[in-house]
């Protein structure tokens, strides 16, 4: 899956946020909502314009970070 496809980022649309093709949707947002604990089923419901191409993409833009280690900055402590 090339996520470029489905995910652009635009200064002039939510002040470069990246966003889904066709749509005000911000990454951000939809990954809050899955981290939130939304099911599929309650995104699409919620916001009709977005696709199973459109989470697929973010998969695959996520993967990319990932791999490129740029969202592996992470501080981890100790229990006591």
């Amino acid at each position: 899956m090339d996520w470029k496809a489905h995910i652009h980022s635009n200064d002039q649309i939510l002040g470069g946020k990246p966003v889904f093709k066709d749509t005000r949707l911000s990454v951000e947002l939809v990954l809050e909502r899955l981290a939130d604990g939304w099911t599929l089923e309650q995104l699409y419901e919620s916001y009709p314009r977005l696709t199973p191409e459109h989470i697929q993409a973010l998969f695959a833009y996520l993967h990319d970070l990932a791999k490129d280690a740029l969202i592996f900055n992470l501080t981890y402590s100790k229990a006591s």
